[in-house]
Protein backbone atom coordinates (compact mmCIF):
# COMPACT_ATOMS: atom_id res chain seq x y z
CA UNK A 1 0.00 0.00 0.00
CA UNK A 2 1.67 3.24 -0.60
CA UNK A 3 1.95 5.65 2.25
CA UNK A 4 -0.63 7.88 2.05
CA UNK A 5 -3.29 6.31 0.58
CA UNK A 6 -6.78 5.84 2.36
CA UNK A 7 -6.13 2.17 2.43
CA UNK A 8 -3.07 2.68 4.23
CA UNK A 9 -4.66 5.45 6.80
CA UNK A 10 -7.17 2.83 8.06
CA UNK A 11 -4.87 0.16 8.77
CA UNK A 12 -2.65 2.77 10.25
CA UNK A 13 -5.53 3.99 12.98
CA UNK A 14 -5.75 1.94 16.15
CA UNK A 15 -9.42 3.18 16.47
CA UNK A 16 -10.85 1.56 13.50
CA UNK A 17 -9.35 -1.30 13.66
CA UNK A 18 -10.77 -1.80 16.80
CA UNK A 19 -14.22 -1.23 15.79
CA UNK A 20 -13.64 -2.96 12.43
CA UNK A 21 -12.25 -5.65 14.41
CA UNK A 22 -15.81 -5.81 17.01
CA UNK A 23 -17.83 -5.48 14.27
CA UNK A 24 -16.26 -8.88 13.58
CA UNK A 25 -16.29 -10.29 16.99
CA UNK A 26 -20.49 -9.12 17.19
CA UNK A 27 -20.84 -11.48 13.95
CA UNK A 28 -18.99 -14.29 15.41
CA UNK A 29 -20.52 -14.34 18.49
CA UNK A 30 -23.96 -14.29 16.50
CA UNK A 31 -22.67 -17.07 14.53
CA UNK A 32 -21.60 -19.47 17.47
CA UNK A 33 -24.84 -18.79 19.32
CA UNK A 34 -26.67 -19.32 16.46
CA UNK A 35 -25.19 -22.50 15.63
CA UNK A 36 -26.25 -23.79 19.33
CA UNK A 37 -29.74 -21.96 18.55
CA UNK A 38 -30.56 -23.76 15.08
CA UNK A 39 -29.16 -27.08 16.41
CA UNK A 40 -31.04 -27.54 19.55
CA UNK A 41 -34.06 -26.95 18.02
CA UNK A 42 -33.26 -29.10 14.36
CA UNK A 43 -31.57 -32.48 16.46
CA UNK A 44 -33.12 -34.39 19.71
CA UNK A 45 -31.69 -33.82 22.61
CA UNK A 46 -29.01 -36.83 22.45
CA UNK A 47 -28.19 -36.27 19.26
CA UNK A 48 -27.29 -32.42 20.32
CA UNK A 49 -25.71 -33.46 23.36
CA UNK A 50 -23.28 -35.62 20.78
CA UNK A 51 -22.98 -32.27 18.07
CA UNK A 52 -21.63 -30.83 21.37
CA UNK A 53 -19.11 -33.23 21.99
CA UNK A 54 -18.34 -33.09 17.96
CA UNK A 55 -17.57 -29.27 18.97
CA UNK A 56 -15.68 -29.79 21.00
CA UNK A 57 -13.63 -32.44 18.98
CA UNK A 58 -13.47 -29.68 16.61
CA UNK A 59 -12.13 -27.06 19.07
CA UNK A 60 -9.36 -29.51 20.00
CA UNK A 61 -8.74 -30.15 15.84
CA UNK A 62 -8.44 -26.41 15.68
CA UNK A 63 -6.36 -25.42 18.28
CA UNK A 64 -3.50 -28.46 17.55
CA UNK A 65 -1.64 -26.04 14.65
CA UNK A 66 0.12 -25.77 18.36
CA UNK A 67 0.28 -22.02 17.81
CA UNK A 68 2.10 -22.07 14.55
CA UNK A 69 0.12 -19.24 13.64
CA UNK A 70 1.31 -17.42 16.56
CA UNK A 71 4.98 -17.89 15.88
CA UNK A 72 4.60 -16.72 12.20
CA UNK A 73 3.10 -13.55 13.30
CA UNK A 74 6.23 -13.25 15.37
CA UNK A 75 8.58 -13.71 12.69
CA UNK A 76 6.94 -12.50 10.11
CA UNK A 77 6.39 -8.77 11.76
CA UNK A 78 9.92 -8.66 12.77
CA UNK A 79 10.44 -8.68 9.55
CA UNK A 80 8.40 -6.84 8.12
CA UNK A 81 8.98 -3.69 10.74
CA UNK A 82 12.77 -4.30 9.65
CA UNK A 83 12.04 -4.00 5.77
CA UNK A 84 9.88 -1.01 7.25
CA UNK A 85 13.14 0.50 8.17
CA UNK A 86 15.33 -0.24 11.31
CA UNK A 87 13.47 3.01 13.44
CA UNK A 88 10.80 0.29 13.95
CA UNK A 89 12.99 -1.96 15.34
CA UNK A 90 15.28 0.13 17.85
CA UNK A 91 18.87 0.47 18.18
CA UNK A 92 20.83 -2.28 17.67
CA UNK A 93 17.84 -4.64 15.81
CA UNK A 94 18.03 -5.63 12.22
CA UNK A 95 17.30 -3.72 9.35
CA UNK A 96 15.92 -4.19 5.75
CA UNK A 97 17.02 -7.26 4.36
CA UNK A 98 19.12 -7.97 7.75
CA UNK A 99 17.37 -10.82 9.14
CA UNK A 100 20.24 -13.29 8.67
CA UNK A 101 19.78 -16.87 8.59
CA UNK A 102 17.84 -17.94 11.17
CA UNK A 103 14.70 -14.63 9.62
CA UNK A 104 11.84 -15.51 8.16
CA UNK A 105 11.74 -17.23 4.54
CA UNK A 106 8.85 -16.65 2.09
CA UNK A 107 9.35 -20.68 1.55
CA UNK A 108 7.88 -20.80 5.64
CA UNK A 109 4.25 -20.15 4.24
CA UNK A 110 3.60 -22.94 1.15
CA UNK A 111 4.91 -25.64 4.04
CA UNK A 112 2.51 -24.01 6.93
CA UNK A 113 -0.26 -23.94 4.62
CA UNK A 114 0.60 -28.26 4.15
CA UNK A 115 1.16 -28.55 7.61
CA UNK A 116 -2.17 -27.26 8.65
CA UNK A 117 -3.85 -29.48 5.37
CA UNK A 118 -2.43 -32.42 6.56
CA UNK A 119 -3.74 -31.88 10.25
CA UNK A 120 -7.20 -31.27 9.01
CA UNK A 121 -7.19 -34.28 6.93
CA UNK A 122 -6.17 -36.17 10.15
CA UNK A 123 -9.20 -34.56 12.25
CA UNK A 124 -11.22 -36.16 9.80
CA UNK A 125 -9.97 -39.72 9.13
CA UNK A 126 -9.91 -39.48 13.31
CA UNK A 127 -13.88 -38.36 13.25
CA UNK A 128 -14.33 -40.46 10.55
CA UNK A 129 -13.24 -43.67 12.07
CA UNK A 130 -15.36 -42.44 15.63
CA UNK A 131 -18.71 -42.20 13.91
CA UNK A 132 -17.82 -45.98 12.20
CA UNK A 133 -17.24 -47.21 15.35
CA UNK A 134 -19.85 -45.98 17.17
CA UNK A 135 -17.61 -43.80 19.47
CA UNK A 136 -19.75 -40.61 18.24
CA UNK A 137 -23.53 -41.63 17.70
CA UNK A 138 -25.36 -39.81 15.66
CA UNK A 139 -28.01 -40.56 12.91
CA UNK A 140 -26.65 -37.72 10.65
CA UNK A 141 -23.05 -38.67 10.12
CA UNK A 142 -22.90 -36.74 6.63
CA UNK A 143 -24.12 -33.66 8.64
CA UNK A 144 -21.54 -34.26 11.47
CA UNK A 145 -18.47 -34.86 8.69
CA UNK A 146 -19.58 -31.44 6.71
CA UNK A 147 -19.62 -29.29 10.06
CA UNK A 148 -16.35 -30.52 11.53
CA UNK A 149 -15.11 -29.65 8.02
CA UNK A 150 -16.51 -26.28 8.26
CA UNK A 151 -14.92 -25.88 11.63
CA UNK A 152 -11.35 -26.92 10.31
CA UNK A 153 -11.44 -24.25 7.67
CA UNK A 154 -10.84 -21.87 10.31
CA UNK A 155 -6.94 -23.24 10.49
CA UNK A 156 -6.12 -21.66 7.20
CA UNK A 157 -8.01 -18.71 7.71
CA UNK A 158 -6.57 -18.36 10.64
CA UNK A 159 -2.86 -18.26 9.36
CA UNK A 160 -4.08 -16.06 6.93
CA UNK A 161 -5.03 -13.62 9.27
CA UNK A 162 -2.15 -13.82 10.90
CA UNK A 163 -0.11 -13.16 7.97
CA UNK A 164 -1.97 -10.40 7.09
CA UNK A 165 -1.86 -8.75 10.14
CA UNK A 166 1.70 -9.17 10.53
CA UNK A 167 2.44 -7.17 7.13
CA UNK A 168 -0.54 -3.95 8.41
CA UNK A 169 -3.16 -5.80 6.49
CA UNK A 170 -5.48 -6.24 9.57
CA UNK A 171 -8.25 -4.07 7.97
CA UNK A 172 -8.47 -6.23 4.70
CA UNK A 173 -9.14 -9.34 6.73
CA UNK A 174 -11.51 -8.21 9.06
CA UNK A 175 -13.65 -6.79 5.88
CA UNK A 176 -13.32 -9.93 4.25
CA UNK A 177 -14.26 -12.15 7.47
CA UNK A 178 -17.27 -9.60 7.80
CA UNK A 179 -18.49 -10.70 4.58
CA UNK A 180 -17.97 -14.64 5.46
CA UNK A 181 -19.78 -14.56 9.01
CA UNK A 182 -22.97 -12.46 7.35
CA UNK A 183 -23.40 -14.90 4.73
CA UNK A 184 -22.90 -17.78 6.77
CA UNK A 185 -25.60 -16.95 9.42
CA UNK A 186 -28.00 -16.14 6.96
CA UNK A 187 -27.19 -20.04 5.54
CA UNK A 188 -27.42 -21.40 9.07
CA UNK A 189 -30.93 -19.53 9.91
CA UNK A 190 -32.56 -21.16 6.61
CA UNK A 191 -32.52 -24.25 8.31
CA UNK A 192 -34.98 -22.76 10.30
CA UNK A 193 -37.01 -21.83 7.62
CA UNK A 194 -36.59 -25.87 5.76
CA UNK A 195 -32.68 -25.88 4.40
CA UNK A 196 -31.57 -29.10 4.93
CA UNK A 197 -28.90 -28.90 7.16
CA UNK A 198 -26.42 -30.83 5.24
CA UNK A 199 -26.50 -28.28 2.52
CA UNK A 200 -26.62 -25.13 4.71
CA UNK A 201 -23.11 -26.89 5.84
CA UNK A 202 -21.38 -27.78 2.28
CA UNK A 203 -23.05 -23.77 0.96
CA UNK A 204 -21.12 -22.54 4.03
CA UNK A 205 -18.23 -24.51 3.54
CA UNK A 206 -17.91 -23.26 -0.42
CA UNK A 207 -18.19 -19.53 1.60
CA UNK A 208 -15.58 -19.86 3.50
CA UNK A 209 -13.04 -21.41 1.09
CA UNK A 210 -13.42 -19.32 -1.56
CA UNK A 211 -13.11 -15.89 0.92
CA UNK A 212 -9.89 -17.70 2.88
CA UNK A 213 -8.64 -18.45 -1.39
CA UNK A 214 -9.34 -14.32 -1.62
CA UNK A 215 -7.74 -13.48 1.83
CA UNK A 216 -4.36 -16.30 0.67
CA UNK A 217 -4.04 -14.09 -2.47
CA UNK A 218 -3.66 -10.78 -0.56
CA UNK A 219 -0.84 -12.62 1.24
CA UNK A 220 0.70 -13.88 -1.65
CA UNK A 221 0.72 -10.44 -3.25
CA UNK A 222 1.69 -8.63 -0.12
CA UNK A 223 4.72 -10.79 0.61
CA UNK A 224 6.03 -10.60 -3.32
CA UNK A 225 5.40 -14.24 -3.51
CA UNK A 226 6.12 -16.34 -6.46
CA UNK A 227 4.40 -20.10 -7.27
CA UNK A 228 7.83 -21.65 -6.40
CA UNK A 229 7.80 -20.40 -2.66
CA UNK A 230 4.15 -22.52 -1.92
CA UNK A 231 5.83 -25.53 -3.37
CA UNK A 232 9.41 -25.33 -2.12
CA UNK A 233 8.39 -28.22 0.79
CA UNK A 234 12.43 -28.95 1.19
CA UNK A 235 13.67 -25.53 1.36
CA UNK A 236 10.99 -24.44 3.72
CA UNK A 237 10.70 -27.72 5.40
CA UNK A 238 14.84 -26.90 6.46
CA UNK A 239 14.32 -23.23 7.85
CA UNK A 240 11.35 -24.27 9.39
CA UNK A 241 13.09 -27.30 11.58
CA UNK A 242 16.30 -25.80 12.21
CA UNK A 243 14.96 -22.29 13.55
CA UNK A 244 11.35 -23.15 14.64
CA UNK A 245 11.78 -26.31 16.87
CA UNK A 246 12.38 -24.74 19.98
CA UNK A 247 9.90 -22.25 19.79
CA UNK A 248 7.47 -25.27 18.23
CA UNK A 249 8.15 -27.26 21.04
CA UNK A 250 7.25 -24.92 23.76
CA UNK A 251 4.04 -23.27 21.55
CA UNK A 252 3.11 -27.04 21.09
CA UNK A 253 2.75 -28.06 24.82
CA UNK A 254 1.53 -24.42 25.26
CA UNK A 255 -1.30 -25.43 23.01
CA UNK A 256 -2.26 -28.59 24.31
CA UNK A 257 -2.21 -27.52 27.96
CA UNK A 258 -4.91 -25.06 26.80
CA UNK A 259 -7.15 -27.13 24.58
CA UNK A 260 -7.18 -29.32 27.60
CA UNK A 261 -7.88 -26.61 30.21
CA UNK A 262 -10.41 -25.25 28.45
CA UNK A 263 -12.08 -28.43 26.82
CA UNK A 264 -11.59 -30.74 28.97
CA UNK A 265 -14.36 -30.48 31.24
CA UNK A 266 -16.74 -31.23 28.01
CA UNK A 267 -15.25 -34.67 28.46
CA UNK A 268 -14.90 -35.05 32.25
CA UNK A 269 -18.71 -34.11 32.80
CA UNK A 270 -19.84 -36.54 30.18
CA UNK A 271 -17.75 -39.04 32.04
CA UNK A 272 -19.30 -38.43 35.51
CA UNK A 273 -23.06 -38.22 34.65
CA UNK A 274 -25.62 -38.57 32.06
CA UNK A 275 -27.40 -35.33 32.99
CA UNK A 276 -28.20 -32.98 30.39
CA UNK A 277 -27.72 -29.98 32.44
CA UNK A 278 -24.41 -30.07 33.95
CA UNK A 279 -22.79 -30.14 30.50
CA UNK A 280 -25.34 -27.44 29.16
CA UNK A 281 -24.27 -25.16 32.05
CA UNK A 282 -20.25 -25.46 30.93
CA UNK A 283 -21.85 -24.88 26.99
CA UNK A 284 -22.66 -21.90 28.36
CA UNK A 285 -19.77 -21.10 30.41
CA UNK A 286 -17.72 -21.76 27.80
CA UNK A 287 -19.79 -19.83 25.04
CA UNK A 288 -19.36 -16.83 27.44
CA UNK A 289 -15.82 -17.19 27.59
CA UNK A 290 -15.34 -17.29 24.31
CA UNK A 291 -17.44 -14.29 23.71
CA UNK A 292 -14.95 -12.55 25.79
CA UNK A 293 -12.09 -13.95 24.66
CA UNK A 294 -13.16 -12.78 21.15
CA UNK A 295 -13.45 -9.24 22.32
CA UNK A 296 -10.30 -9.09 23.96
CA UNK A 297 -8.43 -10.43 21.38
CA UNK A 298 -9.71 -7.73 18.71
CA UNK A 299 -8.86 -4.76 21.06
CA UNK A 300 -5.53 -6.36 21.72
CA UNK A 301 -4.74 -7.13 17.99
CA UNK A 302 -6.02 -3.44 17.05
CA UNK A 303 -2.87 -1.97 19.63
CA UNK A 304 -0.81 -4.95 18.53
CA UNK A 305 0.93 -3.13 15.52
CA UNK A 306 1.82 -0.34 17.94
CA UNK A 307 2.62 -2.97 21.12
CA UNK A 308 4.89 -4.73 18.86
CA UNK A 309 6.94 -1.56 17.43
CA UNK A 310 7.13 -0.19 21.44
CA UNK A 311 8.44 -3.60 22.23
CA UNK A 312 11.27 -3.95 19.86
CA UNK A 313 11.93 -0.67 19.73
CA UNK A 314 13.04 -0.34 23.75
CA UNK A 315 10.01 1.82 24.19
CA UNK A 316 9.29 1.24 28.18
CA UNK A 317 6.82 4.37 28.34
CA UNK A 318 5.02 3.80 24.94
CA UNK A 319 4.63 0.04 26.33
CA UNK A 320 3.39 0.34 29.51
CA UNK A 321 0.85 3.39 28.08
CA UNK A 322 -0.69 0.58 25.49
CA UNK A 323 -0.49 -2.38 27.81
CA UNK A 324 -3.01 -0.23 30.34
CA UNK A 325 -5.33 0.72 27.87
CA UNK A 326 -5.46 -3.32 26.87
CA UNK A 327 -5.74 -4.24 30.34
CA UNK A 328 -9.08 -1.31 30.82
CA UNK A 329 -10.53 -2.45 27.66
CA UNK A 330 -10.63 -5.97 28.64
CA UNK A 331 -11.77 -5.87 32.35
CA UNK A 332 -14.17 -3.11 31.20
CA UNK A 333 -15.56 -5.82 28.28
CA UNK A 334 -15.65 -8.35 31.23
CA UNK A 335 -17.67 -6.23 34.49
CA UNK A 336 -20.29 -5.18 31.71
CA UNK A 337 -20.73 -9.05 30.18
CA UNK A 338 -20.73 -9.60 34.10
CA UNK A 339 -23.59 -7.02 34.75
CA UNK A 340 -25.07 -8.58 31.11
CA UNK A 341 -25.58 -11.66 32.36
CA UNK A 342 -26.81 -11.32 35.82
CA UNK A 343 -29.79 -9.43 34.14
CA UNK A 344 -30.14 -10.89 31.32
CA UNK A 345 -28.47 -14.89 32.29
CA UNK A 346 -31.12 -16.77 33.04
CA UNK A 347 -33.63 -15.60 30.08
CA UNK A 348 -30.51 -16.27 27.63
CA UNK A 349 -29.60 -19.62 29.27
CA UNK A 350 -33.24 -20.90 29.17
CA UNK A 351 -33.65 -19.24 25.41
CA UNK A 352 -29.93 -20.50 24.21
CA UNK A 353 -31.24 -24.21 24.52
CA UNK A 354 -34.65 -24.19 24.51
CA UNK A 355 -35.84 -24.59 28.21
CA UNK A 356 -33.86 -27.91 28.15
CA UNK A 357 -32.80 -27.04 31.74
CA UNK A 358 -32.26 -24.04 33.91
CA UNK A 359 -29.67 -21.93 35.46
CA UNK A 360 -29.11 -20.67 38.81
CA UNK A 361 -28.14 -17.58 40.10
CA UNK A 362 -25.30 -18.76 42.37
CA UNK A 363 -24.18 -20.37 38.50
CA UNK A 364 -24.11 -17.00 37.18
CA UNK A 365 -22.48 -14.96 39.51
CA UNK A 366 -19.41 -17.32 39.50
CA UNK A 367 -19.37 -17.38 35.31
CA UNK A 368 -19.00 -13.24 35.79
CA UNK A 369 -16.56 -13.94 38.12
CA UNK A 370 -14.54 -16.03 36.35
CA UNK A 371 -14.88 -13.60 33.23
CA UNK A 372 -12.97 -11.00 34.88
CA UNK A 373 -9.91 -13.45 35.34
CA UNK A 374 -10.42 -14.67 32.38
CA UNK A 375 -9.87 -10.97 31.08
CA UNK A 376 -6.17 -10.87 32.06
CA UNK A 377 -5.51 -14.01 31.45
CA UNK A 378 -6.10 -12.84 27.34
CA UNK A 379 -4.21 -9.87 27.26
CA UNK A 380 -1.17 -11.73 28.64
CA UNK A 381 -1.58 -14.51 26.22
CA UNK A 382 -2.43 -12.40 23.04
CA UNK A 383 0.69 -10.26 23.46
CA UNK A 384 3.11 -12.26 24.77
CA UNK A 385 2.15 -15.05 22.22
CA UNK A 386 2.96 -12.31 19.61
CA UNK A 387 5.87 -11.25 20.82
CA UNK A 388 7.09 -15.20 21.03
CA UNK A 389 7.19 -15.63 24.71
CA UNK A 390 5.90 -19.21 24.22
CA UNK A 391 8.18 -21.18 27.04
CA UNK A 392 6.99 -18.54 29.44
CA UNK A 393 3.41 -18.73 28.47
CA UNK A 394 3.55 -22.44 28.46
CA UNK A 395 4.76 -22.84 32.37
CA UNK A 396 1.97 -19.62 33.13
CA UNK A 397 -0.67 -22.43 31.74
CA UNK A 398 -0.10 -25.41 33.54
CA UNK A 399 -1.36 -24.80 37.11
CA UNK A 400 -4.75 -23.85 35.09
CA UNK A 401 -3.82 -27.23 33.52
CA UNK A 402 -4.01 -28.60 36.59
CA UNK A 403 -7.01 -27.24 38.25
CA UNK A 404 -9.08 -27.55 35.19
CA UNK A 405 -8.26 -31.33 34.74
CA UNK A 406 -9.15 -31.93 38.76
CA UNK A 407 -12.27 -29.87 38.99
CA UNK A 408 -14.76 -32.72 37.77
CA UNK A 409 -13.39 -35.22 39.81
CA UNK A 410 -12.77 -33.32 42.88
CA UNK A 411 -15.99 -32.14 42.83
CA UNK A 412 -17.91 -35.50 42.15
CA UNK A 413 -16.44 -37.23 45.39
CA UNK A 414 -17.49 -33.97 48.19
CA UNK A 415 -20.24 -32.84 46.53
CA UNK A 416 -21.98 -35.79 44.11
CA UNK A 417 -25.44 -34.22 44.39
CA UNK A 418 -24.26 -30.65 43.26
CA UNK A 419 -21.11 -31.89 42.05
CA UNK A 420 -22.28 -29.09 38.95
CA UNK A 421 -21.86 -26.28 41.44
CA UNK A 422 -18.54 -27.37 42.87
CA UNK A 423 -17.18 -27.72 39.38
CA UNK A 424 -18.13 -23.84 38.59
CA UNK A 425 -16.48 -22.92 41.86
CA UNK A 426 -13.18 -24.67 41.48
CA UNK A 427 -12.99 -23.73 37.93
CA UNK A 428 -13.42 -20.16 39.08
CA UNK A 429 -10.85 -20.51 41.63
CA UNK A 430 -8.57 -21.92 39.16
CA UNK A 431 -9.09 -19.45 36.77
CA UNK A 432 -8.29 -16.69 39.65
CA UNK A 433 -5.05 -18.19 40.48
CA UNK A 434 -4.03 -18.08 36.72
CA UNK A 435 -4.88 -14.72 36.47
CA UNK A 436 -2.85 -13.77 39.39
CA UNK A 437 0.08 -15.70 37.48
CA UNK A 438 -0.55 -14.04 34.50
CA UNK A 439 -0.68 -10.81 35.99
CA UNK A 440 2.96 -11.12 37.32
CA UNK A 441 4.34 -11.72 34.02
CA UNK A 442 2.72 -8.68 32.52
CA UNK A 443 4.29 -6.90 35.31
CA UNK A 444 7.73 -8.39 34.72
CA UNK A 445 7.32 -8.11 30.69
CA UNK A 446 6.70 -4.10 31.01
CA UNK A 447 9.47 -3.92 33.75
CA UNK A 448 11.78 -5.61 30.77
CA UNK A 449 11.41 -2.38 28.78
CA UNK A 450 11.75 0.19 31.27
Amino acid sequence: MPPGSALARIEGSARILALIKLANVGLTLIWGFAVTYVFVRALPLREFQSFLLLVAFGNFTISAEFGLTSIVYARLRRHWLGNLGPANLGPGNSGPGQDGAGGFRLEEMGVLFLFLGLLIVGGLAILSVSLAAGGLRTGMPLLFLLFFLSACLNLPALLAKRALAAVDGNFLWEALDCLRRVMTIALLLFILQGLDPRVSVALQLCVSAAVIGYAIALVHRRLGMEARHWLSFRVGGGHVRRHYLRDIGASAAFTISEILAYNAPYFTIAAATHDARPMLIFDFFFKMSRSLSMLVRATVEAALPRITRAFHAGDGVRLRQLMVRALGAALFFALAASAALLLLGEWLFAKLFDGRAAIDRIDLLLIGGALLALALICVSVYVQGALGRFTLLLGRSLPFLAGSLLSVPLARIFAPERFDLLFLILYTLTLFAAAFIHGLSLRQLMGKRA
